[in-house]
């Protein structure tokens, strides 16, 4: 199974199901839907979740100065290229 180093780079990515996970320096990002179902390859894909999800909270945890929120830096408009 692929894994991410949360929040170390702004380059990894990776999908397990319908379900994309996004590495950000300030943020992991999941989103899309994932089945699990009562089978061996609904266990492996919840055991990849738990993994993915461990590897964030060990990162957050090793962290001493959380802030309590992150500021999300204001969308810029850029004018359209093709238009």
């Amino acid at each position: 199974m692929a894994s991410i180093s949360p929040y170390q780079n702004e380059a990894e990515s990776l999908t397990l199901g319908e379900l994309t996970v996004e590495n950000r320096v300030d943020r992991v990002s999941l989103y899309g839907a994932l089945e699990l179902p009562r089978d061996k390859a609904g266990l492996a894909q919840a055991r990849a979740l738990k993994d993915i999800v461990d590897a964030v909270v060990a990162a957050l945890e090793k962290e001493r100065d959380l802030p309590d929120r992150v500021q999300q830096q204001p969308t810029q408009k850029v004018k359209n290229p093709f238009g």
